[in-house]
């Protein structure tokens, strides 16, 4: 069974920066498609940002562009997630999700097998 754990997350004024990471179990880092979702409250989860499992390609979400950046360690079996210039509407709960599927990066929730419990992550104005 594949275990996700998040850390990292905190509260941070507007501009500021946190580094979430994301611990896996077994050698799930470099076997998956490795995704950051985040949800705010009274609002629908979404997808944040992605990294191919070959070629560590990423992908992120229009809002988070140029500000995110996600990474993977293949040898510590972590992901990460650099947040900079943040801003108040990326208050959320963050959470690490990883996808067997081969050969696709996803951006939908359900095409992701496993999940972590998430970390809050606040931004104040």
């Amino acid at each position: 069974q594949v275990q996700l754990v998040e850390s990292g997350g905190g509260l941070v004024q507007t501009g500021g920066s946190l580094r979430l990471s994301c611990a896996a179990s077994e050698r799930t880092v470099s076997r998956y498609t490795m995704g950051w979702f985040r949800q705010a409250p009274g609002k629908e989860r979404e997808f944040v940002a992605a990294i191919r499992l070959s070629g560590g390609r990423a992908y992120y979400a229009d809002s988070v562009k140029g500000r995110f950046t996600v990474s993977r360690d293949n040898a510590e079996n972590k992901v990460y997630l650099q947040m900079n210039s943040m801003k108040p509407e990326d208050t959320a709960v963050y959470y690490c999700a990883a996808d067997s599927t081969i050969g696709v990066v996803s951006t939908l929730r359900h095409a992701y097998d496993y999940w972590g419990q998430g970390t809050q992550v606040t931004v104040s104005s």
